[in-house]
């Protein structure tokens, strides 16, 4: 389909470890391990698409000297639902799992401003209101980034979730 990859993240993403070291209190949590068991986008779970959106969030938002760790924190907690979205009917997810993560989100852990804007309006624009902060507005362009590429089978463009859960072994 592309000849060549439309974004090229890998000339904004660092060092595999260093993200793992900033978000390995979320990224071995049970709450977010379970969001392996719900299927995303195609062959991709809920994990490994958020893990996506938090990685290359963390770095983009690093590079331009904003808050990195607010980023990859609601990269990783912005598709928190929870429950199998092929079931749900789709306008009514499109339109109200965002509501249902932050739910999660805040009920399992303590978010901050930015999170929790990040978490809510990351579905802009059918969340009407637009994003407040850079870094809602870079995880909400991510998402749709990340998802456009699941949905397309560019895995080999795809940052590779499996290099990041092995750096978590022994954690």
């Amino acid at each position: 389909m592309f000849k060549q990859p439309f974004f090229d993240v890998s000339a904004i993403c660092g060092r595999v470890d260093e993200y793992v070291d900033e978000m390995k209190p979320l990224l071995t949590h049970p709450i977010i391990q379970q969001m392996k068991s719900f299927r995303h986008h195609y062959q991709i779970n809920c994990f490994e698409h958020s893990v996506h959106v938090s990685y290359i969030s963390y770095w983009a938002c690093k590079k331009l000297s904003l808050d990195c760790h607010s980023a990859g924190r609601g990269g990783l907690l912005h598709d928190l639902y929870l429950y199998d979205c092929k079931v749900a009917k789709r306008y009514e997810h499109l339109s109200c799992h965002s509501k249902a993560a932050l739910k999660n989100a805040q009920d399992y852990f303590a978010l901050n401003e930015i999170e929790r804007d990040i978490v809510s309006k990351h579905m802009w624009p059918l969340t009407i209101s637009l994003p407040k902060y850079p870094e809602s507005f870079i995880v909400s362009m991510v998402d749709k980034y990340c998802s456009l590429k699941e949905y397309a089978a560019m895995k080999d463009e795809i940052i590779r979730v499996s290099s990041i859960e092995s750096a978590l072994v022994g954690v």
